[in-house]
């Protein structure tokens, strides 16, 4: 007997849109812009394409829904060399948080509450979310409003100020909060 697999959806890889040069423009008409960024009005694609060439440069189509297309004589390498440095730079601008997790115990020491306390702040200072994680086990379990109470006990040793992302909420493992810096 054959054994079936699933069928999953192959993830779709996004291709980055391609400016088309020269030859590759489709439409009879484009208007133009030339090296100088003075505007020659609407030509056809070939008289475009011959202004291009005199001018030891490429015709690029940078805006093809317009109506006519508009095109730039520019340096096509140099084009894409510019855009690439332009998402560089929007990447490395974004600022990316992280939610960092601190897991403690039902019956955690006072000094390691207080290095858990000091990981937490030093979270915080970084500008990361934290998530504090009370883990019971067993028997630990039955006694709820104690976890809930060392919790809340080990929120208010926090001196760094902080607002609630998620208040704290019961989990299949115990209690969990997430706090954000303000």
């Amino acid at each position: 007997m054959r054994r079936r697999r699933h069928n999953r959806p192959k993830p779709k890889v996004q291709l980055k849109e391609r400016l088309r040069v020269n030859e590759q423009i489709l439409v009879p008409e484009v208007m133009v812009i030339d090296l100088n960024g003075e505007n020659r009005g609407v030509m056809s694609v070939a008289d475009a394409i011959k202004l291009a060439q005199e001018q030891e440069a490429d015709l690029v189509e940078v805006s093809p829904l317009a109506k006519p297309p508009v095109c730039k004589v520019t340096d096509y390498g140099k084009l894409q060399y510019k855009q690439a440095k332009q998402e560089q730079q929007a990447k490395a601008k974004q600022k990316k948080i992280d939610i960092k997790g601190i897991r403690i115990g039902f019956r955690t020491d006072k000094h390691d509450l207080f290095f858990k306390k000091s990981q937490a702040e030093k979270f915080m200072a970084k500008g990361n979310k934290v998530r504090i994680e009370i883990v019971l086990r067993g028997r630990e379990k039955a006694m709820l409003d104690k976890a809930r109470q060392n919790l809340q006990e080990f929120l208010k040793s926090i001196t760094i100020p902080y607002r609630f992302e998620e208040e704290i909420k019961k989990g299949p493992k115990g209690f969990t909060a997430l706090i954000v810096p303000e």
